[in-house]
């Protein structure tokens, strides 16, 4: 069975010419790969296009990545206790997005977060034995996106002393946004922009087809994988999953992922094996997705409704996988899946 999902009131799309070349660009950024495909008339010279993109990529990095040193990011977690910190308008965007995210799930999201990620052995620091529950409580107590503070007027954040931000919950995201902003900038009409599995789709194709783009699919507990294959007609809309399938831990027979609540200190419960999160931005897919992933199937649905979100809840259930959407996703399937 092949599931659809369509874009509700999808903007008008141009129909490029009939024979129109697919230009396809990638390369590897934030530890992962990135891709871009396009399709436009009069299309840009790819070496100068790729220059634009890796340049955009860089960007992000240098200012969000706490894996380098030298970044702006690591700089402010490096701070001195009482200090102000100018940001770039790109950064504040994010941090602000993020701690908007932080306040509507409750602290689901946190983009304090990073000692508790270093503790699990997910951060740059790389793997590290199973914390005790002191050394989690002790970590947790470091943490708190209420003493982050951004002055959103002048642009500036604020170091209480020991903050560790750790942004890679929406910072790829809106990497994704910012290369489609530059495709859209340059006039191009039709494009497809990946990175590491998030993406984002604008247009048609020269036989009127959309970006067709399949949802990721979960495994249980035994390696079986579940689920409906799902295609989204990808125009005017962002992708994103959060779940264990790449990253998690193993013990006593549990699967631990690399998402943790940062209300606990915990890795969120085997049980939801992945949310899948649409929006038209993919930043904020992105950073949805971790927060609904955290607060679960139950209370995650809830958020979902109330929020608005097209959101998809892969759940283990014994042997198999079971699918739960949200009304705003599930009002974008093909009439005959429903």
């Amino acid at each position: 069975m092949l599931r659809l999902i369509l874009p509700l009131d999808a903007p008008e799309a141009a129909l490029p010419p009939p024979g129109t070349p697919m230009v396809t660009l990638q390369g590897q950024t934030m530890g992962t790969y990135w891709a871009l495909r396009l399709i436009q008339p009069a299309a840009p010279d790819p070496v100068a296009l790729r220059m634009q993109v890796m340049a955009i990529l860089d960007g992000v990095i240098q200012q969000m990545s706490n894996w380098e040193k030298d970044s702006l990011l690591t700089r402010y977690n490096q701070a001195e206790p009482g200090t102000w910190h100018d940001l770039p308008a790109d950064m504040a965007q994010v941090i602000g997005c993020a701690l908007d995210v932080a306040a509507a799930s409750g602290g689901a999201y946190d983009p304090t977060i990073g000692p508790l990620v270093d503790l699990w052995g997910f951060g740059p620091a790389g793997p590290a034995a199973i914390p005790d529950a002191a050394s989690i409580a002790r970590t947790r107590e470091s943490c708190g996106w209420q003493r982050l503070l951004l002055n959103r007027n002048e642009i500036r954040l604020y170091q209480p002393g020991g903050l560790h931000l750790d942004l890679s919950a929406i910072a790829k995201g809106f990497a994704v946004d910012k290369v489609a902003a530059a495709m859209t900038a340059r006039g191009i009409r039709s494009f497809l922009v990946d990175i590491g599995g998030e993406l984002r789709g604008w247009g048609i194709k020269p036989d009127a087809t959309p970006w067709w783009v399949g949802l990721e699919r979960a495994c249980t507990l035994d390696g079986v994988m579940g689920g409906v294959e799902t295609k989204v007609a990808l125009h005017g809309l962002s992708i994103a999953t959060s779940g264990d399938s790449r990253r998690f831990i193993s013990q006593d027979g549990r699967r631990l992922s690399h998402t943790i609540d940062p209300r606990s200190g915990y890795p969120v419960p085997d049980r939801l094996a992945a949310v899948t999160v649409l929006h038209p931005e993919c930043m904020l897919a992105d950073v949805w997705a971790t927060a609904l992933g955290v607060l679960g199937p139950e209370q995650g649905m809830e958020l979902a409704t109330r929020q608005g979100l097209a959101a998809l809840f892969l759940l283990r259930d014994g042997g198999g996988i079971v699918e739960r959407f949200s009304p705003a996703l599930a009002a974008m399937l093909d009439e005959d899946d429903v």
